[in-house]
């Protein structure tokens, strides 16, 4: 393909966006009309096998540019677009878009391996270990990524209408994708050498800086190429959803589609979990250094626990009666980590140290939002320790910097209650939601990492530009600035957004129950 995989990304999900906003925009007459009926099934094959089918030239042809699948001279002179269904060609146009984005990332991929990882001068520069790190096992991407792209090549030359293409992701989701696992586990030591390597070897950046400066990258960066595997398993998945909202519901293609989704869903699970881990260990280590308990020690380090959040608050002195004081003395600082299963309370002291004077379980908490009270008792609330490190109950009046640090901590330490818009304890009827045509990085540990095109249910926001949203095609949670994306308006846009999702993950009931129990009104 004539486009790399970042370009070819980069515009098929802004495609996507603008195909949402102007469903979001129609309205009911418009929804109804004959043009956007479903027409009933037929079965096209008797037609199209009596033809002899052209091969598909554009998997072959460098030159070719980013199309769609009835776009091809091929499809046209066929006649086969005046027999198919509407349903059965937007089906076909996802299975190809599956197709070409594999070749365009394979380009991409290849470009990474010949035009850096192969450069003579680089190979002089870096020591072994270096390049070790930072290309990892990338020719083992590479050459899995090759195999798979021939398969499909070959199911899209066998027929001008494409039968499935999700038993070929399936079959090599289970027998060749581990190979993501490892590289993407590595992330994190890449992205430090990286930065390491840019830092302490000038001549490193200056051969980066030059080969960036080729044509063959379009501009494009050099770390831009080495996040591609992890983009790609985790846009892979969400092509097979694609393909899965499309086929017709209890078909065989249906079955394939929900397996192989199944499997990318474990292989992203555990690329994720990598490169977690990595980060988690040592950001326990670095915490565990700093802590100094005045109470009784508690274990930090633990392969279960991982930060959630931490920061400072302010804690009001004195009794409860001097709620009424309007003195800048009223608080005085505190700083909490907060796990996944414990609370650590502490003062900050000289050295950047933190001293340990009360901790809880995470279950044992709860919070209490205080309202009307004042400009000095703004963004309070309180914290409950149903049994801390004394085994007996205690509560803090906290203060935080603004409404939306106090709602995030309030979620964060008991992340069960009602929010905003979603109670857990109610059917979900119908939710706010929003799609992103914005990319966001996470910041905090209570945030979330946002690509274009991700939709979420909208389970709270702030008055001051923050919303905490769970993404629909994998359930994920946490905080985003409001202005990375655009509220979708149109209730049965969003109905039939959480109808797709509740049909993804229909194949796995422990993951339907979670769905149903975190998406209730």
């Amino acid at each position: 393909l004539g486009l790399l995989y970042q370009e070819y990304r980069d515009k098929s999900t802004r495609q996507e966006i603008e195909t949402r906003r102007l469903q979001d925009s129609q309205t009911d007459a418009e929804e109804n009309s004959p043009s956007e009926e479903i027409p009933s099934e037929e079965e096209p094959t008797s037609t199209t096998e009596s033809k002899a089918p052209p091969q598909i030239s554009l998997l072959r042809n460098s030159n070719s540019r980013f199309n769609l699948w009835q776009d091809l001279p091929e499809i046209q002179s066929s006649g086969v677009l005046s027999i198919l269904q509407p349903d059965e060609i937007k089906l076909q146009e996802a299975m190809f878009e599956l197709v070409t984005s594999e070749a365009s990332y394979y380009k991409s991929l290849n470009l990474l391996v010949s035009h850096f990882m192969e450069n003579e001068r680089l190979k002089k520069i870096l020591h072994q270990s270096e390049a070790h790190i930072l290309f990892s096992n990338v020719l083992d991407v590479m050459a899995v990524s090759e195999r798979f792209l021939l398969d499909l090549e070959q199911r899209v030359e066998e027929n001008i209408v494409i039968s499935d293409v999700c038993d070929i992701v399936y079959q090599h989701t289970v027998n060749h994708f581990s190979v993501y696992i490892t590289y993407v586990s590595n992330q994190t030591y890449q992205e430090r050498a990286y930065k390491q390597l840019l830092q302490d070897k000038p001549a490193f950046r200056e051969v980066i800086s030059q080969l960036e400066l080729d044509p063959k990258c379009k501009g494009l960066s050099f770390s831009s190429f080495l996040i591609l595997p992890f983009q790609r398993i985790t846009r892979l998945k969400l092509l097979v959803q694609n393909i899965l909202k499309k086929v017709e519901e209890k078909s065989d293609r249906e079955t394939t589609a929900l397996d192989a989704h199944k499997e990318l869903e474990t292989v992203v699970k555990a690329c994720n979990e990598g490169v977690r881990k990595m980060s988690r260990t040592e950001q326990m280590i670095s915490i565990q250094k700093k802590l100094e308990f005045k109470i009784k020690s508690v274990p930090i380090i633990s392969h279960s626990r991982w930060l959630l959040k931490q920061g400072e608050l302010q804690q009001m002195n004195g009794p409860k009666t001097s709620r009424t004081l309007r003195t800048k003395k009223l608080f005085r600082e505190i700083y909490l980590f907060l796990f996944n299963d414990l609370l650590v309370i502490c003062r900050q002291i000289p050295g950047d140290k933190y001293q340990v004077f009360d901790s809880a379980p995470r279950g044992l908490l709860r919070v209490e939002e205080l309202e009307d009270q004042g400009q000095s008792l703004a963004n309070v609330f309180i914290l409950r320790l149903l049994e801390n490190a004394d085994d007996r109950e205690a509560s803090y009046m906290l203060k935080a910097s603004s409404q939306s640090e106090m709602k995030r901590w309030m979620i964060s330490l008991a992340p069960n209650r009602r929010t905003k818009f979603v109670s857990f304890t109610s059917r979900l009827v119908d939710c706010p939601q929003i799609q992103c045509v914005h990319p966001y990085v996470a910041q905090q540990p209570d945030e979330l990492s946002l690509e274009l095109a991700d939709v979420l249910n909208i389970l709270d926001k702030t008055d001051d530009g923050w919303i905490f949203g769970e993404r629909l095609h994998d359930q994920e949670r946490g905080w985003f600035p409001s202005s990375m994306g655009e509220e979708i308006l149109n209730p049965k846009i969003r109905a039939q957004n959480l109808k797709e999702c509740f049909r993804v993950h229909k194949s796995d009931d422990s993951q339907r129950r979670k769905l149903g129990s975190r998406n209730r009104q």
